[in-house]
């Protein structure tokens, strides 16, 4: 009952993480990387302690037609260097230069990407994004279509896309906040990983949902007369230690993945990180409080 009586407060920590959130958006907006605008990347790492310093090759690539490129130190040997499209003779280019003074090199990626195919996968990332929305939507409205009261089916699943909405505006505003004070881009693992974290977190909400409809059956056979604040109350503690459990085991995974896994995949795991982290919280303290507030709406009580 802890988390239903004190609601506004945890309702009141959502709005201003996401008003934080959608504030980064609106001022900086997310920093699309090569798989958005396209662009290449190329990945270097040189054998020990011969990495030269930036201002070395920065010259060298300056004569280069690359256009608008950065060049940044990845790890303790390694440079990240990103452009526009660049032809096989232009990638030659570059990697000779960065063998400056004979150093040995080795290449750990070359992507490069035309920019009507990052446009095409920023178009297919949103309808993704957009279908697996709906898709929760329907799917909650039939699996709770045997709950009419007190409150009704669809209204779960509206409440679902509310959490589900906070779950992904907050990575995206973190990720618009690191674009714009380290230059973090966002790419297509970006988007995978907000899938994951929609799956992640529709399946902890509806854990706390289908307890809610078994507390509520177990209610009117029993002919118990329990208020329903008081039914998801109780729904929601029987089911929190195991959320967050299930959680915990998950970012800590997440977090090896994070600190020991390849620079390719180290902000794919920040976004999980975030998301999953997002999404414990708002399965806990705001998707099953909404229900009692909806619930209070509907009945022209004070919320």
């Amino acid at each position: 009952m802890f988390i239903v009586k004190y609601r506004k407060f945890f309702y009141a920590l959502s709005v201003l993480l996401i008003a934080g959130s959608v504030a980064a958006l609106w001022l900086w907006g997310l920093k699309p990387g090569i798989d958005f605008k396209g662009g290449s990347i190329i990945e270097v790492e040189y054998a020990s302690s011969t990495r030269p310093v930036i201002s070395a090759v920065q010259p060298s690539l300056d004569k280069l037609d690359l256009g608008e490129y950065s060049i940044r130190e990845t790890g303790a040997e390694g440079f990240i260097i990103r452009t526009k499209e660049l032809a096989p003779e232009a990638h030659d280019a570059v990697i000779g230069v960065l063998k400056v003074n004979g150093a040995n090199l080795t290449e750990k990626r070359f992507d490069s990407v035309g920019p009507i195919l990052g446009e095409e996968a920023l178009q297919k990332s949103w309808m993704s994004i957009a279908l697996v929305l709906l898709a929760i939507v329907l799917f909650i409205t039939f699996a709770f279509r045997g709950v009419s009261r007190p409150v009704k089916s669809w209204k779960y699943g509206v409440i679902a896309i509310i959490a589900l909405a906070h779950d992904i505006i907050i990575p995206a505003g973190v990720f618009a906040l690191l674009g714009h004070i380290a230059g973090i881009e966002v790419d297509t693992l970006f988007v995978t990983a907000l899938l994951v974290v929609l799956g992640f977190s529709i399946h902890d909400t509806i854990v706390v949902f289908d307890r809610v409809r078994e507390n509520l059956k177990h209610n009117h056979e029993g002919k118990q007369k329990k208020s329903f604040d008081v039914i998801v109350g109780e729904s929601i503690n029987q089911t929190f230690v195991r959320s967050v459990n299930t959680s915990l085991t998950t970012l800590i995974a997440i977090f090896v993945l994070y600190l020991a896994g390849a620079e390719a995949t180290r902000h794919f795991s920040l976004a999980l990180l975030v998301g999953i982290a997002a999404g414990t919280y708002s399965s806990i303290f705001l998707g099953s409080p909404l229900l009692v507030t909806v619930y209070a709406w509907q009945e022209g009580k004070k919320a």
